[in-house]
């Protein structure tokens, strides 16, 4: 049976590709960016524009919903 994307992480995650599937990265958006940001400090709000690394103990559950990395 062929297997299916899961959509919504598939829109939320970028997989980086490389030579080998073993050092693909998995990048996504920080939250929290849209609203309430003024009472935040400066550091915090330059922070939430970054993209950040998906940590180890997730991308096995992410692995199984992208076939594709």
């Amino acid at each position: 049976m062929k297997l299916k994307t899961h959509k919504t992480t598939a829109k939320k995650i970028k997989v980086t590709n490389s030579k080998k599937k073993k050092n693909n990265k998995f990048i996504t958006k920080s939250s929290g960016q849209d609203h309430f940001n003024a009472r935040e400090t400066g550091k915090i709000g330059r922070n939430k524009r970054k993209d950040k690394t998906v940590a180890k103990t997730n991308i096995k559950n992410i692995k199984r919903q992208l076939p594709y990395s």
